[in-house]
């Protein structure tokens, strides 16, 4: 494991890259904690008669791994770029840190750390011969100390020296990561993070932003595809659909909100089948998985439904609820288009 302690603060500086893609964890943090890091309200962005972006609001807190969810062509990317102050809003207000974006940008930008899309390196150079010159255009003199402390951080101090061509994308993902963190920023943006990453690179970088988070309180903004990943390691999240907010919330209240699908192991599926015919349970069934009988039902009525098959004879060997945020997803982006 590459994650070590970080014992000295680092001057602060912009250094934005249009270029990149990363990751998140999943850590207990106190949602009691009101204090806005993020707070967007009515924002919007037009391109002549596409609306990209459409009365978007979203509220991320301190401490919080915000995962930023939708379909393509949602507006991700495009509300990224005018947090980060890449594009300007034709309408709405962004305040970062409880500051307008618009009248203290510099402020407010020394203190975020961002990666856009995929990194972009000088390949004939070093991975520290990279970060030396990101640090120096960011207009602070980072210590090569702290150079290789980044380096090391993200695993890549064996390979300090190393051209970055040799690199695999994995590898330039976490450089990225490295180049973001020279300034200690307390706001992370990435976008569209796990691309091109192996299981264990991507369990490497869930348990660096863990650390972030945990350790050094930072706050996590992340825009992905991958619902798993989101599921797995966010701590609260929007979808957003045509650019507007669909629903927001935590991940777990988010989840358990309404009904769910069950999966129910039993003895005999013919004599199961037969049973729950002509009940309100025959309503809630859905499909045949193996020997499971796949329910979709409010929450509250499983042990019910449990006993109902109990008292009939049918032998449950399991009651396994199937909590699945793609099929949330889904469902919410779904109903938004109705």
């Amino acid at each position: 494991m590459f994650l070590s302690e970080i014992h000295s603060s680092i001057s602060s500086g912009f250094p934005i890259k249009l270029g990149m893609t990363n990751f998140l964890i999943k850590c207990k943090f106190n949602f009691m904690n009101s204090e806005k890091v993020i707070e967007v309200v009515g924002l919007t962005k037009k391109y002549k008669k596409l609306i990209a972006v459409n009365n978007l609001n979203l509220n991320v807190y301190k401490g919080d791994v915000f995962g930023f969810l939708g379909p393509n062509g949602a507006g991700k990317s495009t509300t990224i770029r005018m947090l980060l102050t890449l594009i300007k809003p034709t309408s709405g207000n962004i305040k970062i840190f409880g500051k307008e974006l618009n009248k203290n940008r510099k402020e407010i930008l020394s203190r975020i750390g961002a990666i856009v899309e995929k990194p972009d390196f000088y390949l004939y150079l070093s991975a520290k011969k990279n970060l030396e010159i990101l640090s120096k255009i960011s207009g602070k003199e980072i210590p090569k100390s702290k150079i290789m402390e980044m380096l090391k951080l993200v695993g890549l101090d064996k390979r300090a020296n190393s051209k970055v061509k040799t690199f695999s994308h994995g590898m330039k993902q976490r450089l990225g990561i490295a180049q973001t963190l020279l300034h200690d920023p307390d706001l992370i943006i990435l976008d569209e993070p796990t691309t091109g990453l192996d299981p264990q690179g991507m369990k490497e970088i869930r348990d660096l932003i863990i650390y972030l988070s945990k350790e050094k309180g930072k706050t996590i903004f992340l825009s992905s595809h991958i619902l798993r990943e989101i599921e797995l390691i966010a701590t609260r999240m929007i979808i957003i659909n045509k650019g507007t907010t669909i629903i927001e919330g935590t991940v777990e209240e988010l989840l358990n909100s309404d009904s769910q699908k069950v999966r129910i192991e039993v003895d005999d599926i013919n004599k199961t089948l037969e049973i729950i015919k002509n009940t309100e349970w025959e309503n809630h069934f859905k499909s045949i998985e193996k020997n499971d009988l796949i329910f979709e039902i409010d929450k509250t009525k499983i042990p019910q439904l449990a006993k109902f098959l109990i008292n009939n004879n049918i032998e449950v060997s399991a009651v396994v609820p199937i909590r699945s945020l793609e099929d949330y997803f889904l469902r919410i982006t779904e109903e938004s288009v109705k």
